[in-house]
Parts: structure tokens; sequence; C-alpha cells
């Protein structure tokens, strides 16, 4: 069965997306620690990172640089931090989460409840500077 990122790749199911090239796919996290969190991912559905080939890695690294980038010039923050934890969703996946201080990315913090039309306007602000 296809993982929730997968699904999204294909259309099944909608996003927040940001940025995409014929490989990868940045859009919003929907359950967001800061305003800005992105999700980066192959399109190509490999579970774990270190799975994925020397090529398709550093791809998703430079791929993810240029999302930061853009993060960094729509979303005011200190840095954007850089996390792959893996274990929610088994597809390999690059959170990219604006931060001010250490206690922005982590996981266990309340998530952000934004609603689709605050996801759109971020999402819209982050293409715009892609």
């Amino acid at each position: 069965m296809a993982s929730i990122f997968t699904r999204i790749v294909n259309g099944e199911i909608p996003c927040h997306k940001v940025a995409e090239s014929s490989r990868y796919l940045a859009f919003l996290d929907i359950n967001p620690l800061v305003k800005g969190h992105t999700l980066v991912i192959p399109k190509e559905e490999i579970d774990y990172v270190f799975d994925l080939s020397d090529d398709l890695l550093g791809g998703l690294m430079v791929f993810s640089k240029k999302v930061a980038k853009a993060i960094e010039a729509t979303i005011p923050c200190q840095r954007v931090g850089v996390t792959v934890i893996g274990l929610e969703v088994p597809h390999a996946h690059v959170h990219l989460i604006p931060m001010e201080s250490m206690a922005d990315i982590n996981f266990q913090n309340p998530k952000l409840s934004l609603s689709n039309d605050e996801l759109a306007e971020i999402a819209i602000q982050l293409q715009n500077n892609f």
C-alpha cells in the first residue's frame, strides 16, 4: 500500500505545495511545530533515508537547501533547522523548521492548529520566494 506521501505525490491527497521538481516535492506539514514547517520528500517511495541511493540523497539535500532559502526569505527566523526522523511515515523525508531557538524544533511541543487558508497563504509566500 502506498504511503500517505506517495498518495500526495500522485495527487490522491491534497497538500500545500511549496516546490516541486521531477524527483522531489516540498509541502507544508499540516501539523507544524511553527509556521513554515515544511516536509521535503523524494517522489520515489523509499522508507529509510539511508536506503536512498547516493544520487537521490544528495539531490534531496540540494533541493532541501533551496527550499530552506525560500523559508528564510519568507518566515522570520534565526535559521532553518533540519531533522530526519523517519518513524512517522514509511517514506524518507526531511523536516525543515524555521527556528529562533532549539525549543522550536522539539517534536514534543504542541503542534500549531493553522487553518487551511493560513496554510495556503504560507505556501504561496514560500512558492514566491523559491
